[in-house]
């Protein structure tokens, strides 16, 4: 009965934690930039666009394909550290807790 009730505190504990990593992960908000920074990028933690800077040297017609590749490369690149952004974030507030190993949080 004790391991039941020990379980019970355990799922607690990591809806607890569920729910305050995702507030958290909702106030991240990372930066990623592609041509030498002539394009960045500001994603928020929910994964929406918050800004794009363009370097008004790239505003030229003829390079239209350029700076349209330089948008989705600054994309990519603020998605990365998005990610990188909240496992970090999943993995402190998950350290407390005695997961099996080889278990992914969140499921």
């Amino acid at each position: 009965m004790k391991d039941l009730m020990n379980m019970m505190k355990q799922a607690k504990a990591m809806q607890e934690k569920m729910a305050e990593l995702q507030e958290d992960v909702k106030a991240v908000e990372v930066s990623g930039q592609s041509g030498g920074g002539l394009v960045t990028v500001t994603l928020r933690g929910t994964g929406e666009m918050a800004g794009l800077v363009v370097d008004p040297s790239l505003m030229k017609e003829d390079e239209k394909d350029i700076l349209e590749d330089l948008i989705v490369a600054a994309h990519a690149d603020a998605h990365a550290k998005l990610q990188l952004a909240i496992q970090e974030k999943t993995e402190q507030m998950t350290s407390g807790l005695n997961l099996p190993a080889g278990m992914k949080f969140p499921f």
